[in-house]
């Protein structure tokens, strides 16, 4: 089986002449959870609805399990193996909870009534309301039974926590991560809460203005950046050429702040070598990386 069960090349839609993705690209590996984070208008949405076989992509292409998702026959096969949530989180308002499931539940062959059951008691669903009378966070919650009730290979989730108190959104996170490691599920989704990202993802992708600026193993891309903090005797007369791997530097008088991605160590002797200059080492997290390169970018 192919190492990356959601493949993007190159992929490219414009609406009316405005850029929406420019050349993107992403690999998602299989039973991984994913976060795929940007700004507002950076490509997310539009990027899901291409996956999804909504739209069409203007250059590049685009697989799913190895199938072009911008074939017709193609993306029925693929629906069909993956479980959606929405970020309008929209169903047939005058449907009740127990009306949707079973409207839902033959179209999914693999449908899991463990599953089914485990949820409705966890997310403590109203089976006889109607929909139109749920609160939005009541939506979340039903899309995701709906989502992760049908044996899907793949969970694609737009802004899945949306709605949620703290306590449901850690029932959340604790059902998709455990959903992953005992199914094998690969989790494909889209947030805005970034806490909740680095607290569940394997791997993530920053996009801005429809480009892949940051990709690869959060571990590994936490394990990669320091903040340095240095601060001189007297405030230098003349910019300082730093070192490659100084990625975002911000100086404040005396102070100096700096984003490092690589040559740490090197940065360090660098300030020290600087006479009267203190240095020191901070881990960082992923709100700050993230800040740091759409600001940049």
């Amino acid at each position: 089986m192919n190492d990356f069960l959601v493949e993007i090349a190159g992929l490219t839609k414009s609406f009316r002449g405005q850029t929406a993705l420019s050349g993107l690209d992403v690999k998602v590996p299989a039973g991984s959870i994913f976060g795929f984070l940007g700004r507002n208008g950076a490509g997310k949405t539009t990027t899901i609805k291409l996956l999804l076989g909504i739209l069409k992509p203007d250059a590049g292409r685009a697989t799913i399990f190895g199938l072009p998702v911008s074939d017709l026959r193609a993306s029925i096969e693929i629906r069909r193996r993956i479980g959606f949530v929405s970020e309008e989180k929209e169903l047939y308002p005058y449907m009740t909870v127990d009306q949707i499931i079973r409207f839902t539940r033959p179209f999914f062959p693999a449908w899991r009534d463990d599953l089914e059951q485990r949820y409705l008691k966890l997310f403590e669903l109203p089976l006889k309301r109607k929909i139109a009378d749920l609160s939005k966070g009541m939506r979340s919650k039903l899309m995701l039974l709906l989502a992760m009730s049908h044996g899907a290979e793949l969970l694609i989730l737009d802004e899945p926590s949306d709605g949620l108190d703290p306590a449901a959104v850690e029932d959340v996170l604790r059902e998709l991560v455990a959903l992953s490691a005992s199914e094998g599920v690969t989790i494909f989704f889209s947030s805005h809460q970034l806490s909740e990202v680095e607290q569940v993802a394997d791997y993530v992708s920053i996009i801005d203005h429809g480009k892949a600026i940051v990709g690869e193993s959060l571990d590994d891309l936490k394990a990669r950046y320091r903040r340095l903090h240095i601060v001189f005797e007297n405030e230098p007369r003349t910019p300082i050429r730093w070192a490659p791997g100084a990625e975002h530097v911000r100086q404040e008088g005396r102070s100096v702040s700096i984003l490092a991605s690589r040559n740490v160590e090197e940065l360090v002797e660098q300030a020290r070598s600087i006479p009267g200059a203190s240095v020191e080492q901070f881990p960082v997290n992923l709100r700050e990386i993230f800040l740091e390169h759409v600001r940049g970018n």
